[in-house]
């Protein structure tokens, strides 16, 4: 038995160091959700998604996203990109669209989901992501950072990669509501009380400036809005008239106080409920 405390303190940080991580079937699905403690990447043999055709108002956004992602997977230069802007108005489901797109074009191009509280163990994805022969988009949700949040550090890995760069069969795509990923006022009350105002904010403002591309997304109209639920109605095969389907559509988004795709989605799944129509 060891005596030596050294010894001891040795052998009880070797058991509590996490097992490697085993190499991933990069084969078993087209995506993946990245996990940690410990790291894995759990692959998503059916990803929840809508048809790019059902995606209504979005249309100079949408053909960006695509040529760019097309370009990445075929080995061409490409940008990572920031979708922000309106709530419930697909930049989510456009990611999803485009890389079903693409893929079905023939490409070996793969999605992985990255939560934005696992930011920090991003390095140790972009290893494993490095070592693979697919393209990979790597894709953040609701990527914002708040008072105090240091994660946004940890998002430099992805956006310039360091002393080694960002894996050239990798490209990061991220959604935010917000245009520089921070609150309004947080970027004022540095910029108040630092002695350079103009330096204290540059790092985390400037945090959106390194994607290469920003892809807002603005509130929808009622005409566009009507257009997201008549294209549900006949992709999905749901009758109804476009009298009834306005008077109806345009009470749902007024109980809700907004028009937005998804208001546009959640009015349609209650209309297919009530048809009878699964979806």
């Amino acid at each position: 038995m060891t005596t030596d405390p050294m010894e001891r303190i040795a052998a009880a940080l070797e058991r509590m160091r996490p097992a490697p991580m085993e190499a991933p079937d990069f084969d078993a699905a087209d995506a993946f959700v990245w996990h940690v403690e410990p790291d894995r990447l759990h692959p998503v043999p059916d990803v929840n998604r809508v048809d790019m055709d059902l995606l209504v108002g979005i249309n100079r956004s949408r053909d960006t996203l695509l040529d760019n992602t097309r370009h990445f997977a075929k080995g061409l230069p490409a940008n990572n990109a920031l979708l922000w802007g309106a709530r419930g108005m697909g930049k989510s489901s456009l990611v999803k669209a485009v890389h079903a797109a693409v893929r079905a074009e023939g490409p070996d191009l793969k999605i992985v989901e990255l939560q934005r509280e696992d930011l920090p163990s991003v390095g140790r994805l972009l290893n494993i992501l490095r070592q693979s022969d697919a393209r990979f988009i790597l894709f953040c949700d609701d990527l914002s950072f708040g008072h105090d949040d240091q994660h946004y550090k940890s998002l430099k890995a992805v956006l310039d990669g360091g002393i080694e760069g960002r894996p050239e069969n990798v490209v990061f795509y991220a959604t935010s509501n917000r245009r520089h990923l921070m609150p309004r006022d947080m970027i004022e009350n540095e910029r108040s009380s630092a002695i350079s105002p103009s330096e204290a904010t540059e790092e985390k403002v400037s945090l959106s400036d390194r994607f290469g591309l920003w892809l807002g997304f603005h509130p929808c109209d009622q005409d566009e809005y009507l257009s997201m639920i008549r294209g549900y109605c006949d992709a999905y095969g749901v009758e109804i008239d476009d009298a009834t389907l306005r008077a109806e559509a345009i009470e749902w988004q007024a109980t809700r106080g907004s028009r937005s795709g998804r208001v546009a989605w959640q009015y349609f799944t209650d209309l297919a409920g009530r048809r009878g129509v699964s979806l």
